[in-house]
């Protein structure tokens, strides 16, 4: 801890993301990423890129990407906001909108990056727990806010909620900005970008990430009024006017114009994760609903960490959480069809479990 630490970074406690291994011969189910390769088009696209544009910036405001995902969801330009990936889209979201004298209301199981901003930007929050069955449900927000927010599907559970519910809440809650956040909402749930156009305090936020298997190009969006755009717009030009480079934009372009890879590899993500739940049931998992591309699963009679630990000395990576009400669970990504085969094996061969 450096002398040179202000107060506020010293009771920073720091979001943690997953482990990303060196080695390379591991079946890795621990951060949601997509098995399958981004599509030939985003391949062509960046094969086909002039490297001599890199000595120039790239388009602050990312102007051929925004219009590509204007024209996928039928909307004006002015109601998209780009930004590399959805966590600085939500970072420069609780900045311009959430510090408030309310405090922000959000599940007190989700995405974990939410408490981390606010703190780094001096939020007050409270959190709103989940139902016994982890889910949300979005009665228990109807009080006094100065924003909400919420996961849909949410993580890690991956229960999801329908679209009529958030529109119940959006014609509730009137006075303060609803932010939905979408990274997982491509594996089987329904958009609320529809409901932007007839709520103007109503923010979705989604991802290139999971169902566009471009994780490592670090896209992200929002689509909302185009007073909201403004409002991120701001905070952007105020933080990093060129948050995407030239060969994200490109990518990002290519990827939304390739519905047919889109479809093809969502739906058979969406099929081997039920095969896996399925598989999972066998072996004494009990599997919470999902529609996303991981699963969240709790053993009837085993410890979540001892098997995390019997999975690793194995070769296969898979995520758990040490904070109370989930600390029994495992978050476990969807991979290839082969990857989830040998998860299952040797989950198969642990000697204690036995098939049902």
């Amino acid at each position: 801890m450096s002398k040179f630490w202000s107060d506020a970074i010293r009771r920073l406690v720091p979001y943690v993301p997953g482990e990303q291994p060196k080695e390379q011969q591991v079946v890795k189910l621990n951060t949601n990423e997509n098995p399958y390769p981004p599509s030939p088009r985003v391949m062509e696209a960046l094969q086909g890129f002039d490297l001599n544009r890199l000595s120039l910036y790239p388009d602050p405001n990312a102007t051929a990407l925004k219009q590509a995902l204007a024209d996928y969801h039928a909307i004006s330009r002015d109601r998209v906001f780009a930004g590399n990936g959805s966590d600085e889209v939500l970072a420069h979201t609780f900045m311009a909108f959430f510090r408030q004298n309310a405090p922000l209301l959000m599940p007190n199981i989700s995405y974990s990056f939410y408490d981390v901003y606010c703190n780094l930007y001096d939020i007050q929050y409270q959190e709103i727990p989940l139902r016994d069955d982890f889910s949300i449900v979005l009665d228990d927000y109807s009080q006094p806010n100065g924003g909400i927010i919420f996961a849909n599907p949410n993580a890690p559970t991956g229960r999801t909620l329908a679209l009529d519910e958030i529109e119940q809440l959006l014609q509730r809650n009137t006075e303060s900005l609803v932010v939905v956040d979408e990274a997982y909402v491509d594996f089987g749930a329904q958009s609320a970008v529809a409901l932007t156009q007839r709520y103007d305090n109503l923010l979705v936020v989604q991802t290139f990430s999971k169902s566009r298997s471009l994780a490592g190009l670090r896209i992200g969006f929002a689509i909302g009024h185009p007073d909201l755009i403004e409002g991120l717009e701001r905070v952007k030009n105020s933080f990093n006017s060129y948050p995407l480079d030239m060969l994200a934009i490109t990518a990002g372009v290519a990827a939304i114009e390739d519905q047919s890879y889109f479809r093809d590899t969502t739906d058979r993500i969406i099929a081997t994760r039920e095969w896996t739940r399925s598989e999972l049931e066998v072996l004494g998992f009990m599997v919470l609903p999902s529609c996303t591309n991981f699963l969240f699963a709790s053993h009837r009679y085993l410890e979540a960490a001892e098997l995390m630990g019997y999975l690793r000395a194995r070769g296969v990576l898979v995520r758990h959480f040490s904070r109370p009400l989930i600390d029994n669970h495992l978050r476990i990504s969807i991979g290839t069809d082969a990857q989830m085969q040998q998860l299952i094996d040797t989950l198969g061969q642990h000697p204690d479990i036995i098939r049902l």
